[in-house]
């Protein structure tokens, strides 16, 4: 594009803003190179107010100011990490009776099944972690386990939207999303709200767990490609472009972006659009520095597992996450296990559950334990907090008759938090005596999310948006904080 041609555009009355932009666009480093060339000129592009990126105070003093969030996709079993039910083992085989009607996912219930896995209690705490799991148990006395968790669905994708925006229904905004709106930015350089999904696949739903709903489009998670060397497409800036004739183009397109965003106002799409080319630009720089793990000691290598192969990909998802927290992302999620379909590579453990979670313990038990005495070490944990959660659990008993797999199951399950404002080493909640119902003190998704909320300063009733005539919020009409697990 040269300044006669950028000229020529503007003179021409008929030419359309779709055609102009199929014409000038070369790419979002383009966009981005001009940005950086006149960045007081974006001002004027958006007469929006402040930057939605823009940090925001928080109801009252939080205990933590940034979020990791691993979702482990599939169900696991509660029974079989860290819900120690010795009854199981007393009545291994025997029907299951007293629990009134009882209808599985797959409408075939088995016998009560004893746990594969030796359970042992850990640390100081003695908190119960079976041998699944050793090296997420020697971080068991920073761990804040939750047992008595219910859901509301025993089918995965339901399940997955509930336990990431609060709604078994799509449409709504997830966690990360609520706290970009919320809370605003913490950095100029990179998102938000950062998703790594699983290298070998994406969850039940996919990108609609981090979507922003009918919140503004800037507050999408922005999903990294965890299979791939370039995580963010299109980042590279091409060298053949004239800077004098991007900048004049992009001049132009600015213009014919304002006249565009004042005849539509209301609409967020092109704002977003725009405010994600401002911050590619800056991205061109973040994103390759921040996944090189060249100046990473091999100590703290091996401490995620990048030297094995089994621990490798999900290790390097959780070392760029700690990378991502340290830049000033706010949010970075996390998913374990994805790939719904033929072969299932998750935690939905229908056939044979020692073999299934044999395998996906083997990839994210010590990634996480890393992850935690990593930000433990680096002091990092007392202004984070860890959020590690499932969809729901799994039956204490077969998935049929002399099955060796369990059903879904959301009348009870666990999950578990770790890092700022949080009593470690506790035990919340229980289920009954063979982790089929709660036992005490039940907590549901509201329940979790308000707490979460709580922790980073944002009362969960108070965070609202109003749409299609109701302020909506994270938690519905529900949800109490958890206030015995705080500090």
């Amino acid at each position: 594009m040269t300044l006669s041609l950028a000229k020529s555009f503007s003179d021409q009355s008929d030419i359309s803003r779709r055609h102009f932009l199929w014409q000038a666009s070369n790419g979002v480093g383009a966009i981005a190179f001009a940005w950086m060339l006149n960045e007081e000129a974006k001002a004027e592009s958006i007469k929006a107010g402040r930057s939605p990126y823009e940090a925001k105070p928080p109801h009252f003093p939080a205990k933590a100011k940034r979020v990791i969030h691993i979702f482990a996709a599939g169900g696991v079993s509660h029974v079989d990490t860290f819900d120690y039910k010795p009854d199981l083992e007393k009545h291994h085989g025997q029907a299951l009776k007293g629990k009134g009607k009882y209808d599985p996912f797959f409408g075939q219930p088995g016998n009560l099944m004893k746990s594969p896995w030796r359970f042992q209690r850990r640390g100081r705490s003695g908190l119960w972690v079976s041998d699944l799991l050793p090296h997420l148990a020697t971080c068991a006395d920073d761990i804040t386990f939750i047992h008595s968790m219910v859901g509301r669905s025993n089918n995965h994708t339901p399940a997955t939207f509930l336990a990431n925006s609060g709604f078994t229904m799509n449409g709504y905004p997830s966690l990360g999303a609520w706290l970009s709106y919320g809370l605003g930015s913490m950095n100029e350089d990179l998102p938000a709200f950062v998703v790594l999904p699983d290298s070998r696949g994406l969850p039940a739903g996919g990108a609609i767990n981090w979507s922003a709903g009918f919140l503004p489009a800037t507050h999408q998670g922005t999903a990294f490609r965890t299979t791939s060397k370039e995580p963010v497409v299109d980042l590279n800036t091409p060298s053949d472009i004239d800077p004098a004739a991007r900048r004049a183009s992009l001049s132009l397109l600015a213009k014919m972006n304002q006249e565009f965003a004042e005849a539509n106002p209301g609409e967020s799409g092109l704002a977003a659009r725009l405010r994600s080319y401002e911050l590619a630009a800056r991205m061109q720089v973040s994103v390759p520095e921040v996944i090189n793990f060249d100046n990473e000691s091999e100590a703290v290598k091996k401490l995620y597992g990048l030297d094995s192969e089994a621990t490798a990909g999900f290790g390097r998802n959780c070392l760029l996450a700690r990378r991502l927290l340290e830049r000033g992302v706010r949010f970075v999620q996390l998913f374990n296990g994805g790939a719904f379909g033929s072969p299932r590579i998750n935690w939905d453990a229908h056939e044979d559950v020692m073999e299934n979670h044999t395998k996906q313990a083997s990839v994210m038990d010590q990634p996480i334990a890393g992850l935690l005495k990593d930000l433990k070490a680096r002091g990092m944990l007392d202004d984070t907090l860890v959020v590690w959660s499932t969809e729901f659990g799994r039956t204490p008993v077969t998935q049929g008759i002399n099955g060796k797999g369990r059903d879904h199951h959301q009348l009870a399950f666990t999950c578990w938090l770790a890092g700022a404002g949080l009593k470690p080493g506790l035990s919340y909640g229980s289920s009954d005596e063979i982790g089929f119902d709660v036992g005490d003190n039940p907590v549901t998704t509201y329940d979790f999310h308000a707490t979460i909320l709580h922790l980073l300063g944002l009362d969960h009733t108070k965070l609202t948006f109003y749409h299609n005539g109701v302020q909506r919020r994270l938690t519905d009409v529900h949800g109490q904080i958890i206030s015995e697990i705080l500090i």
